[in-house]
């Protein structure tokens, strides 16, 4: 038998880079990658609170740096991912968590609404993996990308959310389509399905919603943003070097009902 590191999930002098880490569950994300040794990349279209989410890491004894993008900005993500490669010689992490939400009753639902949260929830996550995976292929070295999709990607939900609920069903799905496609390449892909986390972006929800969803859910909805970082940094980790294609829900045993 071969001598395992301390630490199975140890990420050390990998290039993690993380979309949306400036805040909630994409700073978790960065700081767990971070303490298991790998250079959080902390991609934002808020370039001042990436860059202080890195401050803060790196005054925590972890490596990390920030730079600016817009996920839906096709240019951009091409730009970013090549100048991360060129930067470091390899990506060998992409998690692509950033994104927003709409809750409307669909007859209420703007397009304009509709087209913001397909945007930024599915076609940004396609921009910015495909991005990744362009420069992991052309490193000739293995990668893992994890994409944050939603429990209410694979649930009809407990309140009107048609928008998100979509375009996360949708990123299920192209997870599924990129992990076969990308296999060839030794790239997996998989997700991974949070329940509601408290975070700026759910901070307006009403607490009968709350409470219908804690209701429904076994083990309540206390899940929070490092549950989910613990789920990703699991499916980044070479221990899980032959799961791909997955999503793995962080639900408190929502879709277990």
């Amino acid at each position: 038998m071969t001598d395992k590191p301390e630490s199975p999930l140890r990420l050390d002098g990998e290039i993690a880079v993380v979309t949306g880490g400036a805040r909630g569950i994409g700073r978790a994300i960065c700081e767990t990658c971070a303490r298991q040794g790998a250079t959080a990349v902390i991609v934002d279209i808020d370039e001042a609170q990436a860059r202080q989410t890195a401050v803060d890491i790196e005054t925590s004894g972890g490596r990390a740096e920030a730079r600016a993008l817009d996920v839906t900005d096709e240019t951009q993500n091409d730009e970013v991912m090549e100048q991360i490669a060129n930067d470091h010689g390899h990506i060998d992490i992409l998690v692509a968590n950033a994104g927003v939400t709409a809750r409307l009753p669909a007859t209420e639902l703007p397009l304009d609404e509709w087209d913001k949260v397909i945007g930024i929830n599915l076609t940004g996550v396609f921009l910015s993996v495909r991005a990744a995976a362009r420069q992991m292929i052309s490193q000739g070295t293995k990668g893992r990308i994890v994409n944050i999709a939603s429990m209410l990607g694979l649930s009809g939900g407990v309140f009107p959310n048609a928008a998100y609920q979509s375009a996360k069903g949708a990123v299920v799905n192209l997870t599924r389509t990129l992990a076969v496609e990308w296999a060839p390449h030794g790239i997996t892909v998989n997700a991974v399905g949070p329940a509601l986390i408290r975070t700026d972006l759910t901070a307006n929800i009403q607490p009968e919603f709350v409470a219908a969803l804690d209701a429904v859910t076994p083990l309540g909805v206390e899940v929070d943003a490092q549950d989910v970082a613990n789920a990703v940094l699991f499916l980044a980790s070479h221990e899980a070097r032959k799961i791909t294609g997955h999503t793995l829900p962080v639900d408190g045993g929502f879709l277990a009902r």
